[in-house]
């Protein structure tokens, strides 16, 4: 049994890094240089169905037995650029993620067992122990983009693409900027809060985005994309969409040293999102 290439959940967005070859050791390098000669690399849609195949076999398969061969593959100014999809690494954290949540007991196991989870766990932490830098490539937020996110890019940075029905095309849309840019926003967020706020949830997330952003070649693409949330918002939601746009006024305004600004720039933010994470329970 396989899910339709056309399913258009989970509704999450991604942060993605996008490295050169040169990030990459070998033989790591020439599998991603020969990959990106590749004229049909899958995209985002395909990576969503290989994945929700696997929550299919009962019991599911919350984490691939073996680590994912695919990559995403961008250009930054004529330079190829790789982002490894690493689906057995991202499921493990998500699955972290999710036992620490807010399920009750009986929920959790409804959907995984126990037994099922503790082979994961164990899994997880042999293969932690020999690889203990390893970091994802990608982020995903569930129902939501962080807001911290958008401390990264610029609003000249947002590509909008329409979606068409009769051409079974979804709509798009997403930021990319460069890592040095980003590096360099999110620094200067950081003074702006710190000169103006005690730390918080948002201060504490940029640290934790920038520390994320360091282990990746500086010469790297920085992509934030909407993913599936393009299907749970109306269209014209997404055509006026500014949400980049919104956290720099916010931020420049605590710069300017208006706090009134600054929160009310911030709050209109918060308050478009919410509206977002509240469909998750809605019917």
């Amino acid at each position: 049994m396989s899910v339709a290439p056309t399913v258009p959940v989970p509704y999450a967005s991604y942060l993605r890094v996008y490295e050169p070859l040169a990030a990459f050791p070998e033989p790591e390098r020439s599998h991603w240089a020969r990959y990106a000669r590749r004229p049909d690399t899958p995209g985002a849609q395909e990576e969503l169905r290989r994945s929700l195949a696997d929550l299919l076999p009962t019991p599911p398969v919350p984490v691939p037995v073996h680590e994912s061969g695919e990559a995403f593959v961008a250009h930054l100014d004529g330079v190829v650029v790789i982002c490894p999809w690493r689906t057995r690494l991202r499921g493990w954290l998500a699955l972290e993620e999710l036992v620490a949540g807010p399920y009750p007991a009986a929920v959790l196991d409804a959907m995984l067992p126990p037994v099922v989870r503790a082979q994961v766990a164990s899994d997880h932490e042999r293969w932690s122990a020999r690889n203990p830098d390893a970091r994802p490539w990608i982020r995903t937020g569930v129902w939501q983009v962080p807001l911290r996110w958008f401390a990264l890019f610029g609003d000249e940075e947002r590509e909008y693409e329409p979606g068409d029905a009769k051409e079974g095309r979804a709509p798009v849309l997403r930021y990319r900027t460069t890592m040095a840019q980003a590096r360099r926003r999110l620094a200067r967020a950081l003074k702006a809060l710190r000169e103006s706020i005690d730390d918080g949830p948002m201060t504490e997330g940029l640290v934790e985005v920038g520390r994320w952003l360091e282990e990746f070649h500086p010469r790297a693409l920085v992509e934030l994309d909407f993913g599936g949330l393009v299907h749970a918002v109306p269209a014209r939601w997404l055509a006026e969409d500014r949400s980049a746009a919104q956290m720099a006024e916010g931020i420049a305004a605590l710069r300017d040293g208006d706090g009134e600004a600054a929160s009310e720039a911030y709050g209109r933010l918060a308050e478009r999102w919410r509206t977002v994470r509240d469909l998750r329970c809605a019917n």
